[in-house]
């Protein structure tokens, strides 16, 4: 790609320093920037030198500008290398840069560097008239129009080899050239000019007049003899034919809205049916599980208390004698008694370290 390199000491100058117009610039770029923040204007002031320059940076501009910004010089050189958009060798007068990304090497970019080769030589040398270096470099951000060329501050579109020297020829004789695509596209619409969205109404406000016209047109109705009657009826057909709050479809099937006691009530009639209250009243039937009757209330309570005083009944055996241990699971129900697996002794209480923080008493 490009040779990020300072030029040869027989190409440096011997000194550079910012003319008084520049010097003052620079001092306004500064000031943007906090105490203790200069550092941060060092791109504008290296574009700058590179202006007043002739279009490059020589090695005495980049340590003038850090000694500026109170910089190491190998911190300037660092940006002074890594970017582009600053030449670090003479160059013509118009300085093209040719963007050799894949979207512009797909579009034809090889065929434009194979040009500049064969027309000005290798990149980086300036022509034999002094008008023209060229350099290959990055993406420079116009990928929709590609291939792309920037010449010095312009862009240049759309380029085949036949359009760059038409255009190199021009900008030589110094006759005006046509900056962006050199096809006649506009913006990044498609070649061949826009295939969509070409209805004149979407921009022209006609298309939103029309549907404002509407809506004002149907307001003015709504005050009308007619938008009232309308409105009316409405109201009137809502108020005898009332729409159910929440639709029937996709949930379970439920009485009629209709059919409520409040409905009921309201047209005079009992709000609970006869014929709930009869299922309501009838204690034979059980409402949990339907057709199977349910059991007299006398035969309930009595289950009940019995159940109670079962549970409620004290062990009679002998509060002082540890009581009978179970058999032994797996054991068999006609095992004797001399078959039965004997209980397991007591175990010994433990004895535990005594706590020296505890107070002594009689017993210890």
């Amino acid at each position: 790609m490009a040779n990020r390199r300072l030029a040869p000491a027989a190409e440096q100058p011997a000194s550079f320093a910012f003319s008084s117009e520049n010097a003052d610039w620079a001092k306004g770029q500064i000031e943007k920037y906090p105490e203790g923040r200069q550092a941060s204007a060092v791109i504008p002031l290296l574009w700058k030198a590179q202006e007043q320059n002739g279009g490059w940076l020589p090695q005495k501009a980049i340590e003038a500008v850090a000694a500026e910004l109170g910089m190491p010089h190998i911190r300037v050189l660092e940006v002074a290398t890594f970017y582009t958009m600053f030449a670090l060798e003479p160059v013509g007068r118009f300085w093209i840069q040719l963007c050799g990304t894949v979207p512009c090497d797909s579009c034809g970019a090889r065929e434009l560097k194979d040009y500049l080769h064969e027309r000005l030589g290798a990149p980086g040398h300036v022509s034999a008239d002094g008008n023209f270096s060229w350099l290959e470099v990055e993406c420079l951000g116009a990928c929709c129009n590609a291939p792309m060329a920037q010449i010095n501050q312009d862009y240049y579109e759309d380029l085949t080899p036949d359009l760059l020297g038409t255009l190199m020829d021009d900008l030589a004789a110094g006759r005006p050239v046509k900056v962006g695509s050199q096809v006649g596209r506009t913006s990044s619409e498609p070649k061949g000019g826009a295939d969509t969205l070409t209805d004149a109404t979407l921009f022209d406000g006609s298309r939103v007049g029309a549907w404002r016209k509407r809506f004002e047109e149907h307001a003015a109705d709504d005050t009308t003899s007619e938008g009232k009657s309308e409105a009316a009826s409405s109201e009137q057909r809502a108020a005898t034919d009332p729409k159910p709050a929440k639709p029937d479809a996709g949930r379970a099937a439920a009485s009629s809205a209709s059919d409520g006691p409040a409905q009921r009530s309201a047209g005079g009639e009992e709000p609970v049916k006869a014929g709930d209250k009869a299922d309501a009243a009838d204690a034979t039937d059980s409402k949990a599980q339907p057709g199977h009757p349910t059991a007299d209330a006398g035969v309930t309570v009595a289950r009940a208390e019995a159940a109670g005083a079962e549970a409620g009944t004290q062990s009679d055996l002998p509060r002082d004698e540890p009581p009978p241990q179970p058999l032994a699971s797996g054991a068999s129900e006609d095992l004797g008694p001399d078959d039965a697996t004997p209980p397991p002794t007591a175990a010994k209480p433990r004895k535990t370290a005594p706590n020296p923080g505890a107070p002594k008493t009689e017993g210890n």
